[in-house]
């Protein structure tokens, strides 16, 4: 016998080096972050960050959806910001997937025009240290005696 399968999306937020993966389900309007309640997340100043797309959406559109968050890797900050991108996607995906098309085009549109990066992941990556100086672009001072 096999277990009745939900409805379910799986999808990856990043910033940095920090990975969040994001598994959203049919549920009751919890959203989870490494089995705390996102109301619980430290620091409280970046709290507001990771509300943004319940904010942006409305909380009407996350009623129905469970989210549960496992994050990884980077630091406070960049955990903060790839949490937020996961929420963002998992919705969309969601939609995507289980709803419909007019939906989906209709939440991706006002995520994008509030912010890019809570669906575009941002390149940018820290430069290697290169010989002849102490970081990657500064060299050693030049000495002639």
């Amino acid at each position: 016998m096999t277990a009745p399968t939900s409805n379910s999306v799986q999808v990856f937020g990043k910033k940095k080096t920090a990975t969040a993966c994001a598994f959203a389900k049919e549920g009751r309007g919890l959203i989870k972050i490494n089995g705390q309640p996102i109301e619980n997340l430290e620091p409280a100043c970046l709290r507001l960050k990771v509300f943004e797309p319940v904010l942006i959406l409305g909380e009407d559109k996350f009623a129905n959806i469970d989210i549960r968050i496992r994050v990884k890797g980077g630091g406070i900050t960049a955990q903060t910001y790839a949490i937020r991108a996961a929420i963002a996607k998992s919705i969309v995906a969601y939609h995507a997937k289980y709803v419909d098309e007019a939906s989906k085009n209709e939440l991706r549109r006002k995520l994008l025009d509030y912010d890019r990066n809570l669906l575009v992941s941002d390149p940018r990556r820290c430069e290697p240290k290169k010989y002849g100086g102490r970081s990657a672009r500064a060299r050693f001072q030049k000495s002639y005696r």
